[in-house]
């Protein structure tokens, strides 16, 4: 998953829903789920350009920043994933979808550089971020990452 910034210390987040489910919806990091074979940082950088269009070398991402486990139900069953978190910090621009896949497309509902103190106050006022620790991640490693690897509260989302 990747933390991405832009030069004005937003943090680009996207909202989604589950399938047949467009009324629970929910903001997350830009990220997923690895290819064969291929490692946590190389797999950031290519969600990074299929969700966005911001090509990101793996070099370029700071971290893992943290990391979590999470169980939580999707397309109909339960699923765990072992997530590393990255950041990454780029000039906001706009993005280009295009290289999302079908089921990105269906789900992925809005894209947004939130200000964290904003992003703080929806999330106080009942929207749901995951992790649930995201205001407080981002804002320990918005201005440098100190090289400590956090270990976020393992949780059922």
């Amino acid at each position: 998953r990747v933390l991405l910034f832009d030069e004005r210390g937003r943090l680009l987040l996207i909202r989604g829903h589950d399938w047949g489910k467009a009324d629970r919806s929910w903001w997350f990091t830009v990220g997923g789920g690895l290819e064969p074979g291929e490692d946590a940082r190389a797999g950031a950088a290519r969600e990074a350009l299929e969700e966005t269009g911001i090509s990101l070398e793996p070099g370029e991402l700071e971290g893992p920043v943290a990391e979590r486990s999470a169980i939580f139900d999707f397309a109909l069953r339960t699923v765990r994933q072992d997530e590393l978190f990255f950041v990454a910090h780029v000039e906001a621009r706009e993005l280009d979808t295009s290289g999302q896949t079908a089921w990105e497309v269906q789900l992925l509902d809005e894209y947004r550089w939130w200000d964290l103190t904003e992003l703080e106050a929806a999330q106080e006022g009942g929207a749901t971020l995951y992790p649930g620790e995201l205001v407080g991640l981002a804002r320990g490693v918005v201005g440098g990452w100190d090289g400590v690897v956090r270990r976020l509260e393992d949780q059922r989302d």
